[in-house]
């Protein structure tokens, strides 16, 4: 990355001053703190490529840490899909992956330290009445009637807690700061909750979990984090994890809080994935329509595009929303250079080119990427039997429709000029074939009588082609910020977010492909391999259209 190439932005300025003051002895360490709770999604790409961009800029270091501190959620499943995520993005941790539970037994010493110095006490009230006696924005919460408990009976209490011999929700440990605060979250928070459940790593040698507030910013100072970088949400959080660090005389990392990125036509909270999936609204969280890196990399997205998007939007210090065009923009921009092209027919319509010898063929050249010529070429076979579009026909066209018609003629994509002469329809009037007649002396060019044809029209074999299933994706919603005017995400999911189409048509080279494999099929869009594809039956999901939004968006701005 050169100089002019790199991204600028409030984060990295506050890096280049603290590098040039020499603060934490010239350090930069950052880290990535996922909860393994879940799935990652585009939100936390941006995150990732933060963190571990920012790391490896400035020739420091990353960390993958994760944040283990609720085993009722959390699942070594989501550990390991968290780390295929972030290496598929192309990031790597090297043998800095951590985990909260690493540090379970110096935060039970430091909650000690906290009881001895008075800071901190074992409260009875139940979660409901914790809840009830924190007040409000605008009412001060009041003291606990355990908050003024002796240290030594608070001791008892918490060894006893961390012994097994409470159940759920009987007791918490809780910071001792200031109920009348006018930030909630200093308002006694609690720190330890009893848990009877087992730890994905620890099993059941606990039975007291700490609090994220608690254990992320004692994990961040364990770990020497310079830079701990987070989203706008924890602004009021770091009056709390400045007041644990000091009181405990800890190391002090720098928190900067930065604006999450919030996508039109989707959803990023966890809350709300987590019930599209178990509602049944898509099939899972690799669903091509679900914004989860897992979902994308299915549908077809690459790391660099996503990486390119992060890069793009950039870091603010204020919300906004972001178009999902400008995210199909970056994976159109990286796959026009990438992907070769194809001809697939989705919809087929049969054409017979009657003055074609019969029980012929012929392999006619055909360009797999003229953005990039090093992809060379390949051979196609034509027939006297081919498809077309059903939509690129209309028996009765309209003004604009320059596409075959009767008696129009047409370009067949790397072929030969063809006319229709006659249409052929079922007893219900339905076309069902095309009769056409070619021009020999048009191969591969123009007419050499200089007659002009006003469309190119992509076709297969039907010879020669195999069929497909192609999913046709759209937006999951069809409002910008779904949920907005109807107080209910979920009434605004699009119906036609997916179209199945089982009866495609596609070029015999493709037989071969494999799960992941992407094309730009001709004329109608980017499309992937899908992984439920299987021998004999290829399936292709549209990873994006050819239509580009952004760029009209883009240009509109710019003439303002």
């Amino acid at each position: 990355m050169t100089e002019s190439s790199k991204p600028v932005d409030f984060i990295r300025e506050i890096i280049r001053e603290d590098l040039k003051a020499r603060k934490y002895d010239s350090r930069v360490h950052t880290r990535f703190p996922p909860e393994p709770n879940g799935y990652l999604h585009i939100g936390h790409a941006k995150s990732i490529c933060l963190n571990f961009g920012i790391a490896e800029e400035f020739k420091g270091f990353c960390n993958l840490r994760f944040d283990d501190t609720n085993p009722t959620k959390e699942e070594i499943e989501y550990v390991k899909s968290i780390k295929e995520d972030v290496k598929w993005l192309g990031f790597d941790w090297q043998d800095r992956e951590f985990y909260a539970s690493d540090y379970f037994e110096q935060m039970y010493r430091y909650a000690v330290e906290l009881i001895k110095m008075g800071k901190a006490y074992v409260c009875d009230l139940s979660p409901d009445e914790i809840r009830e006696y924190r007040g409000t924005l605008i009412e001060s919460g009041k003291d606990s009637p355990y908050r003024n408990r002796p240290v030594e009976e608070n001791l008892d209490l918490f060894e006893r807690m961390r012994n097994g011999e409470f159940p759920n929700g009987s007791h918490t440990l809780r910071a001792k700061i200031d109920m009348a605060s006018g930030n909630i979250n200093m308002r006694d928070p609690v720190i330890y909750r009893i848990l009877h459940a087992e730890h994905h790593r620890t099993g059941n040698k606990w039975c007291i979990y700490p609090m994220y507030d608690y254990a992320h910013c004692i994990s961040d100072s364990i770990e020497g984090v310079t830079h701990s970088i987070c989203t706008l949400e924890f602004e009021d959080h770091r009056p709390l994890y400045d007041w644990f660090l000091n009181e405990l005389k800890l190391y002090h990392p720098q928190q900067i809080e930065f604006a999450r990125l919030n996508l039109s036509n989707t959803v990023l909270s966890k809350r709300k994935l987590i019930q599209l999936v178990q509602e049944g609204h898509v099939s899972g969280w690799d669903d091509p329509r679900m914004p989860a890196i897992s979902g994308l990399r299915r549908r077809g997205y690459t790391p660099e595009a996503i990486r390119n998007f992060c890069d793009r939007i950039g870091v603010a210090k204020r919300d906004s929303m972001v178009d999902m065009s400008l995210l199909e923009y970056c994976i159109r921009e990286d796959m026009n250079k990438t992907a070769q092209r194809v001809m697939a027919v989705i919809r087929p319509l049969k054409v017979v080119i009657v003055n074609y010898p019969e029980d012929t063929f012929e392999e006619l050249d055909a360009i797999n990427n003229p953005e990039n010529t090093s992809m060379g070429t390949r051979k196609v076979p034509f027939s006297r039997e081919l498809y077309i579009e059903r939509d690129d026909f209309r028996e009765d066209p309209p003004k604009q429709f320059f596409r075959l018609a009767p008696d129009r003629e047409v370009r067949l994509r790397y072929a030969y000029f063809v006319k229709c002469i006659d249409v052929v329809k079922d007893s219900s009037g339905e076309i069902i074939e095309l009769r056409c007649t070619y021009d020999p002396e048009t191969k591969g060019g123009d007419a050499p009588d200089g007659r002009k044809v006003k469309a190119t029209l992509h076709w297969v074999s039907a010879l020669h082609s195999i069929n497909a299933e192609v999913r046709l994706y759209n937006h999951l919603f069809t409002k910008i910020n779904p949920g907005e005017e109807s107080g209910d995400f979920k009434t605004d999911i699009n119906p036609k977010s997916l179209e199945i189409l089982r009866n495609c048509k596609i070029e015999p080279g493709l037989a071969s492909s494999k799960a992941g494999d992407r094309f730009q099929f001709e004329r109608i869009g980017y499309f992937c391999v899908d992984h439920d594809s299987s021998e004999g039956k290829l399936i292709f999901n549209r990873t994006v259209t050819l239509r580009d939004t952004w760029a009209k968006i883009e240009k509109s701005q710019k003439e303002k």
